[in-house]
């Protein structure tokens, strides 16, 4: 951050349109697998979750609006967790209830070049997630 920016708290919301036949099973997928809490939910095509200093923005896609993770400019979504044995244990609940969630497939966990440790899957509508450890990412 430059001295002459005015501070921010950083990048902590992310707005997805889910297709209306996969937009429940996505919302309980970031409700039970991912332990997200409904922070609001302003009527039934539109809910905002919140694991405490984070919102993702959950919408309904309606009125034709086409949504494509084929042509997404969207590579992923991250959630930093405090460890690399952290994300070990992530993987074991999200592996372990992929099936109950509707999740097609879970990577296996990786060490990066950067010493971070992270595994990839799939949520209900498409979206690529990742589970990850930043070693220099700080609080």
């Amino acid at each position: 951050m430059t001295a002459d920016a005015p501070p921010t708290l950083g990048l902590r919301h992310l707005a997805l349109f889910i297709p209306d036949a996969l937009f429940d099973a996505t919302v309980r997928f970031y409700r039970e697998g991912m332990a997200m809490d409904v922070d609001w939910q302003p009527d039934p095509d539109n809910v905002y979750l919140s694991s405490g200093p984070d919102n993702l923005a959950i919408h309904r896609a309606l009125d034709g609006k086409v949504v494509d993770q084929g042509t997404s400019p969207l590579d992923h979504l991250g959630f930093c967790v405090p460890s690399a044995a952290a994300v070990e244990a992530w993987h074991a609940r999200i592996a372990g209830g992929a099936a109950t969630w509707g999740l097609p497939a879970v990577g296996a966990t990786k060490r990066h070049r950067d010493d971070s440790t992270s595994f990839y899957f799939r949520d209900p509508a498409g979206h690529q997630v990742q589970i990850i450890h930043i070693p220099s990412l700080r609080g």
